[in-house]
């Protein structure tokens, strides 16, 4: 069975159960500030499991792309040297949100396993969760019971509460789960030791496929556990160790997810996967992280100096690193293997297909960067080298050589064996601990629970579109400590305030406590929860609220992200079709849209873009905004959408006409084009590889700077004058 078909045999069984499918979200994760990356299938499903919103279906299943290199959840540095790690993956999943529990997602398991799948019952083995007396949690005996019915009890284990009590986090959603592994080695092994003494064990052939969450309580800032309102199913299974266990492998790479990928190395390399363990190792390496940086690429997130961006950098260099030093690769290659991800994800993730020339350019263009900088590095090295006081070279010596120039410590450890110099590897790892330690006190925050002031299953009804103030009353708020201040975040039942969102920035404004006035600095989304920043926190908290949107702001903001509009049409009009939007910031003092093209913008360019905007803004033409439309139906009418955001079964389509620009946005826009006044580019620049920049201002920010260059005109004519 090829690994497409056992993907949709999972999502069509589960369809068959009264599933609804969910698209995968993107992989960079937007409005959720505890989490950089999407690491599991349940991400876009926590407002459901924590009650801020409710779920629109009680089940739901879907393949979700993860990935997982930073913080909890961290496979960087396992990945090639095994066979079953991996930075990028897909996981297969279903839910229940409060509908189904234990005995559905245990019974169903089994039955796609072994009925559908096929896969031998007697390689089959279970945990569940045996317990936690610190957390006062008893044995999970209802799953014990359930596993009874399919399995004899030695093939039914306990687990402890780091490998069975599933957490989203330090705080958060969470519960007892059950694993299922699969023992996938020689009968000859199975018969002198049976697996399950190896479950659990980091064994590569005895693996856990599937793992079943029973989720439960919330576990709050202080540690303790709260009941939550609902019982809900979160699983998900590894794709790629699924398709090891059904296609009869002894190794994920084994398998048709990954052959394709490691042919095509071996073809342009000249090294034959299976030969030896190092050039083994980089070939897992490299078509490993060659998923993660495309489908990163193709959901909006660029390599670059800093947060995710680094991340994808990280790992770029990762798998340059070791096709440069094992495999002879001096020139960029990585880039080769996007035509293959392309042809083996159409129809299912077609992101990469439809930007497979985009993607690649960027691939090539950082791998040059990269090799030039080892190249730096080399020489760096010769010079520690040739001013080394003795064998040994400093931790110091070697952490700048990591962090000025990027060089893997592993290679610099090569380089010294090769010369027959050691290394201070603790100076080192103190270095670099130290630097984490400045990274984690900088980011460091701490957040207390949420205190419920009006108990609400509803959505915060967002009425910002239509009107700037509004009559609400507090549901739930709390405190926030950072460094040396601290605030307050609150959630109220109705709000005009917008949250930051798709580039635009939050609204301030004022919310009156009867007669107390609170300042709103900001305004923001946490998942899908709208959520205000203030300073203070009123001492009424019952009292009906008085929301005011600051409005010269919020119009300044408005009339910014409707030019932006504008703005991409006109890029594609002049600069051709292929041009996309990368990501924009739209704010009170301008705009700043970046979007793909391979090219500086010639000054006769920037002026045919910039006259064309302003032409359409004399036109005054009338916004045409179409609300809860199908995503179906907005497509079909021709709306632009951007890679990488997650939008949902309805959309809003913004329309300044048909002919000219209809895109999908959640942000605010002008009543008509006239209101944008003037649009003038101040800047154009390079942002990335295939990525341009074009920062602009509009209206009164306009004449402003009018005002000024004449002014400035004056001064040099008067200067000349007298001369």
């Amino acid at each position: 069975m090829e690994a497409k078909q056992i993907r949709s045999q999972y999502l069509s069984f589960f369809e068959q159960k009264a599933h609804h499918y969910v698209a995968s979200a993107p992989l960079v994760v937007q409005n959720d500030p505890t989490l950089m990356f999407t690491n599991a299938g349940m991400n876009q499903f926590k407002d459901y499991f924590l009650g801020n919103k409710p779920a629109p279906w009680p089940r739901v299943a879907n393949s979700q792309k993860c990935l997982r290199v930073s913080g909890k959840h961290n496979d960087l540095e396992d990945v090639g040297l095994d066979t079953y790690h991996h930075t990028m993956f897909e996981m297969l999943g279903n839910w229940s949100f409060g509908d189904y529990f234990k005995q559905e997602a245990i019974n169903w398991a089994w039955e796609l396993l072994t009925e559908v799948y096929q896969l031998p019952k007697d390689r089959l083995y279970a945990t569940v969760f045996e317990g936690d007396e610190k957390d006062g949690l008893a044995f999970d005996q209802e799953a014990f019971d359930l596993w009874k019915a399919f399995l004899p009890e030695e093939r039914i284990l306990g687990g402890n509460k780091k490998d069975n009590f599933w957490e989203m986090g330090d705080t958060g959603p969470c519960g007892p789960c059950s694993e299922i592994h699969i023992d996938l080695r020689p009968q000859s092994e199975i018969d002198q030791l049976p697996g399950r003494s190896l479950v659990n064990q980091d064994h590569p052939l005895v693996v856990e496929i599937w793992n079943l969450v029973f989720m439960q309580f919330n576990r709050m800032s202080d540690g303790s556990l709260k009941t939550l309102p609902a019982q809900h199913v979160d699983t998900g299974m590894g794709f790629e160790r699924l398709c090891m266990a059904i296609q009869g492998k002894t190794s994920n790479y084994d398998t048709d997810v990954f052959t394709p990928l490691i042919q095509e190395v071996s073809a342009f390399s000249g090294k034959k996967y299976g030969e030896t363990k190092e050039t083994d190792i980089a070939i897992r390496v490299i078509v490993d992280h060659i998923r993660a940086i495309t489908f990163t690429i193709a959901d909006g997130q660029l390599p670059s100096n800093n947060k995710a961006g680094y991340v994808i950098r990280r790992i770029l260099r990762r798998a340059v690193r070791y096709g440069y030093t094992f495999l002879d690769l001096n020139e960029p290659f990585l880039f080769r293997l996007v035509p293959v991800l392309a042809e083996q994800f159409d129809g299912v993730f077609t992101e990469v297909k439809s930007q497979q020339d985009f993607i690649a350019r960027v691939i090539m263009e950082e791998e040059l960067a990269f090799l030039r900088t080892l190249e730096n590095g080399l020489k760096s090295f010769q010079h520690i080298k040739d001013h080394l006081d003795g064998k040994v070279i400093e931790g110091s010596k070697i952490f700048e050589l990591y962090d000025t120039y990027g060089f893997p410590f592993d290679l610099t450890a090569l380089l010294a064996r090769e010369q027959g110099l050691l290394l201070d590897e603790e100076g080192f790892k103190k270095a670099l601990d130290e630097q984490k330690d400045r990274s984690r006190k900088a980011a460091e925050q701490e957040k207390s629970d949420w205190i419920v002031v009006r108990p609400s299953d509803e959505d915060t009804r967002f009425t910002g579109y239509d009107t700037l103030k509004a009559n609400s009353r507090l549901l739930r708020y709390r405190e926030i400590k950072e460094k040396n201040k601290s605030y307050y975040q609150l959630v109220v039942d109705v709000t005009p305030f917008y949250a930051e969102s798709g580039g635009q920035v939050g609204d301030s404004g004022t919310m009156h406590f009867g007669e107390e006035a609170l300042r709103i600095w900001d305004t923001r989304k946490e998942n899908d929860l709208i959520i205000h920043f203030s300073n203070t926190l009123a001492k009424d908290l019952e009292a009906d609220i008085r929301c005011e949107v600051d409005t010269p702001r919020r119009i300044r903001i408005r009339n910014n992200h409707s030019a932006t509009h504008l703005l991409h049409a006109a890029l594609r009009e002049v600069l051709g079709t292929h041009v996309q939007q990368k990501g924009s910031l739209v704010a009170e003092e301008g705009l700043r849209f970046d979007f793909s093209h391979f090219a500086k913008l010639s000054h006769e360019e920037l002026i045919q873009i910039e006259d064309r905007v302003n032409e359409k803004i004399r036109a005054n033409i009338p916004l045409d905004e179409k609300r809860n439309v199908p995503i179906a139906k907005a497509k079909a009418m021709g709306a632009t959408a951007l890679f990488g955001e997650k939008y949902g079964e309805e959309v809003r389509v913004i329309t300044f006409d048909s002919n000219y620009s209809v895109e999908l946005c959640g942000g605010t826009h002008v009543p008509s084009t006239g209101a944008i006044g003037m649009f003038k580019i101040s800047a154009e620049s390079a942002v990335a590889a295939g990525v341009r920049r074009i920062e602009a201002i509009t209206g009164e920010k306009v004449l402003h700077q009018m005002r000024e260059a004449e002014y400035l005109i004056q001064e040099i004519l008067s200067l000349t004058k007298a001369t």
